[in-house]
């Protein structure tokens, strides 16, 4: 199974890489704002973070998104939150949840529960996170070049932690 999936992912990213020719995605136009997400124990990520491919989970640290989150005064989100995803491979991945064209932080990216795109509410631009690594599939983001800002998600002794460079 997990060779299929990893086939049909390669094929996707040559297949988009033969249609964007020389084009790039531009994933740097949200503004720089500190990501520190630390997820302390091994049951910390258990309940907070995500398990499984195409899983996912938002953090908005003003306004207290997942409510229950043991935010602290390190716990930083981004510039409009964090989506945390697991991709199709079961890695995790972090992107801000600003929309790279609207460019405002209450503008925000959410999973289409029927396509599994991020989309973005006011524009309608969409996004592959799960596959493309938050790459534009379609509207205003597409045409331009726009995607998702992504983080770095690294190991943190037996669970993980969302940081910006």
């Amino acid at each position: 199974m997990k060779a299929l999936i990893s086939t049909l992912l390669t094929g996707a990213v040559l297949a988009t890489a033969v249609l964007t020719g020389c084009h790039t995605i531009d994933d740097n136009r949200i503004p720089v704002a500190p990501v520190n997400i630390v997820f302390y124990s091994v049951a910390d990520w258990d309940i907070y973070g995500v398990a499984g491919a195409t899983s996912y989970r938002r953090f908005i640290r003003d306004e207290r998104v997942p409510s229950n989150f043991p935010y602290t005064a390190t716990t930083f989100t981004g510039y409009g939150g964090i989506l945390l995803v697991s991709d199709v491979m079961g890695n995790p991945q972090a992107f801000d949840l600003s929309c790279p064209v609207e460019v405002k932080q209450t503008v925000r990216v959410a999973i289409d529960p029927e396509t599994m795109l991020a989309k973005c509410p006011r524009c309608g631009s969409t996004y592959d996170v799960f596959s493309l690594l938050g790459s534009p599939v379609s509207g205003m983001a597409a045409d331009r070049g726009y995607g998702l800002r992504h983080y770095h998600v690294s190991p943190s002794g037996s669970a993980y932690m969302v940081v910006s460079f």
